[in-house]
């Protein structure tokens, strides 16, 4: 019997391996080690439906009040078939993520599920696409927060936030004091807890729906038929291209997998609440595209951040319901923020605990069973990010950082069907191995449609993971100090 908090012994599957690349930690002792930080531990208290409104949370509404003004016009109305497309993506990985999350519900999430399967060095980058993919898209998602605040202040008192102030470096702004600020007020609610945070973030999805539901009914009666001809203006190029850019909104389904130390019942309920939140957010995600494409020219989408608050507004004459629609977003985008956010600290409670970051990421408070250190230092960074950076670019890098990692989850389900076919799995991925081959070659694909700047700013983003590695993980690791106790023994 292990004491509280102390790690199972290092098996010979864990060192076998001589070359520190490819040494991997057992799945067992993933699931042994859950909920263990510096100090104290994580609680198992979120429910399914809990754990269903994170990932809805981290997930509904980034595409559609944000980016679905930036995919538009890469697409014009054909923008429905490219969420259709993203969603289906997302399907083929939100699949594997469910079989691995109820067959390993640690808070490591894809990052866990490779160093189990791929090895250390693999998990790392994984870990580091994380990295990318929850920071990075907590900043993007912050920074479009400013747009519908204003669009509120505006409604309600009649002011807005001076550009100088509400618009970061290079789009006319010299900081974006509104996305600091909602990453900073998220931070504060995150340190209460997770049941605390889960009851927040579940009240805030509920607004959202409720919001994005009222838009369908009124945005459907300013429909002109003639706003879907020609359906695709752009050809397949430009529905691929859009594709890509809206998998950025499907980022936050996994948000549930972060969260397998904290479930009351993680085998079962984890992935009901992967595949759950995906299939709400897809159909609200295909309603709401489809009736605004219809409701505004798809060439009045470009550089309009706020666009379905000014359809509110046009469709029915009146501002009220533009603030209204206005007052859902910045609660949507404040609770995509705020679950991304959690998602993010989890990701690197993980990482901490195997050594591969300082550990100040893995230390507990024990009073509210969350990992404050790691909550401050996240939302500092998120919040100096989302301050400075423009969000276009923001939400490329985080989607090819996405599309990488869904991609390994895939070959890690396929690996772990292999090295352990007899392991208990509460979900299993349908018609294997072809489902996980295609989330493979699916995220491949919109991997390969982003455009070249992506690329050199994800290249430069690897490089200096690599670095980072090799200069710290790789000798700090867990596996690698207790690699030499066992030789010196």
């Amino acid at each position: 019997m292990l004491d509280h908090g102390q790690a199972p012994p290092l098996t010979s599957e864990a060192r076998k391996p001589a070359n520190p690349l490819l040494r991997r930690k057992p799945v067992e002792r993933l699931v042994a080690e859950g909920g263990q930080g510096e100090g104290g531990s994580l609680r198992r208290s979120l429910t399914m439906w809990q754990l269903t409104m994170i990932s809805i949370g981290a997930t509904l509404g980034t595409g559609i009040f944000v980016v679905l003004g930036t995919a538009a016009p890469k697409a014009g109305p054909a923008v429905t078939i490219s969420f259709i497309l993203a969603g289906l993506t997302a399907l083929f990985s939100a699949l594997s993520y469910a079989e691995l999350a109820g067959s390993v519900p640690v808070s490591g999430s894809s990052y866990s599920y490779a160093y189990a399967t791929m090895g250390e060095l693999i998990a790392w980058i994984c870990g580091w696409c994380l990295v990318l993919e929850y920071a990075v898209s907590v900043a993007a998602v912050a920074v479009g927060w400013g747009q519908y605040l204003n669009e509120l202040l505006d409604g309600t008192i009649g002011v807005t936030i001076p550009s100088a102030v509400s618009a970061p470096l290079g789009e006319g702004g010299f900081i974006n004091l509104p996305a600091l600020v909602v990453v900073l007020l998220s931070m504060v609610f995150l340190m209460r807890g997770a049941k605390e945070s889960a009851t927040v973030n579940s009240i805030m999805v509920g607004v959202k729906i409720v919001t994005l539901l009222l838009f369908i009914g009124i945005g459907v009666m300013g429909i002109k038929a003639g706003n879907y001809t020609p359906l695709a203006p752009l050809g397949v190029t430009g529905i691929s291209a859009a594709a890509s850019t809206l998998f950025f909104s499907y980022i936050g389904f996994d948000a549930a997998s972060t969260a397998g130390e904290e479930a009351k019942n993680p085998k079962k309920d984890l992935p009901r609440a992967i595949m759950l939140s995906l299939g709400i957010v897809t159909v609200l995600y295909v309603l709401v595209a489809f009736v605004a494409v219809g409701a505004m020219p798809w060439q009045d989408f470009e550089g309009t951040e706020a666009a379905l608050a000014q359809i509110m507004t046009d469709v029915t004459g009146h501002s009220f319901w533009g603030v209204v629609l206005a007052a859902g977003a910045v609660i949507a985008i404040f609770s995509v923020v705020f679950a991304v956010l959690y998602g993010q600290t989890r990701i690197l409670f993980a990482m901490s605990r195997d050594g591969l970051v300082p550990k100040v990421f893995a230390k507990v408070d024990e009073k509210t069973g969350a990992p404050r250190a790691n909550v401050i230092l996240v939302s500092v960074f998120c919040g100096l990010l989302a301050a400075f950076i423009p969000l276009g670019k923001l939400a490329d890098a985080t989607s090819i950082g996405t599309l990488f990692a869904f991609g390994l989850v895939n070959v890690a389900v396929i690996i772990l069907r292999r090295t352990k076919p007899d392991m208990p799995r509460t979900f299993k991925v349908a018609l294997f191995p072809v489902t996980p081959i295609l989330g493979f070659l699916a995220c491949g694909y919109m991997m390969f449609s982003l455009d070249m700047a992506t690329w050199i700013v994800f290249g430069g983003w690897m490089a200096v993971g690599l670095v980072v590695y090799f200069t710290y993980g790789i000798r700090r690791s867990r596996l690698a100090t207790e690699e030499v106790a066992t030789a010196e023994m």
